[in-house]
């Protein structure tokens, strides 16, 4: 099988398994919502909720795909590294970020947003992501250069993601959106100092 049509079947598991976790969003909230500047209580009459800004819709739509691709480097991990603590650092990853990509569909779905792809990113176009070249270097790794690899990238990637949610810190008003944000800039500020020291052993 080769190496696209792996990382395909992983990623589609890892959504599948998020979806499954948000109860695959709530169907009821498709229309279009405006975007307002400002915060607001209210939801509109077409049941689509207003409190929420572009700042907030951006963020979660480019973390998905960005968490979907952390989940695919974590599940890379059981088969190409002994390493002990790194299996434990990519089983925290993947059951952090799993759960907060159900998150964002069930918040995109309720701002009558489409539910997120986790394909759609456009490449490296996002802080943090790996190209495909890196991708398929890092699979054909195994054992200590796999470790190297697997914590540098994650490094980088994890970068992104404190940028990308600081942005949405820095401009969005939805509430949960803005808690999501500040989850992520603590758990992977954190990670990104343990990866550190890994690298420094």
């Amino acid at each position: 099988m080769s190496n696209t049509r792996t990382r395909g079947t992983v990623l589609a598991a890892a959504v599948a398994a998020a979806l499954f976790a948000a109860g695959c969003g709530d169907d009821t909230a498709t229309t279009t919502a405006e975007h307002p500047a400002s915060t607001s209580a209210a939801t509109s009459t077409t049941g689509v909720r207003t409190d929420f800004n572009d700042a907030d819709v951006t963020f979660l739509q480019m973390m998905y795909p960005h968490h979907a691709q952390a989940v695919e480097m974590a599940q890379l991990v059981p088969d190409r590294t002994q390493n002990p603590q790194l299996r434990a650092l990519a089983t925290q990853v993947e059951q952090a970020q799993a759960p907060e990509m159900a998150q964002i569909t069930t918040l995109l779905t309720s701002f009558g947003e489409s539910a997120p792809s986790a394909g759609g990113h456009g490449g490296h176009d996002m802080p943090g992501m790996m190209t495909e070249a890196q991708m398929s270097a890092l699979e054909a790794a195994r054992d200590a250069e796999f470790d190297r690899q697997w914590l540098e990238l994650m490094i980088e990637h994890h970068l992104g993601a404190v940028d990308m949610a600081k942005t949405e810190l820095a401009g969005g008003v939805n509430a949960e959106s803005r808690q999501l944000a500040t989850t992520i800039v603590a758990d992977q500020e954190a990670e990104i100092a343990t990866m550190r020291g890994m690298l420094g052993q």
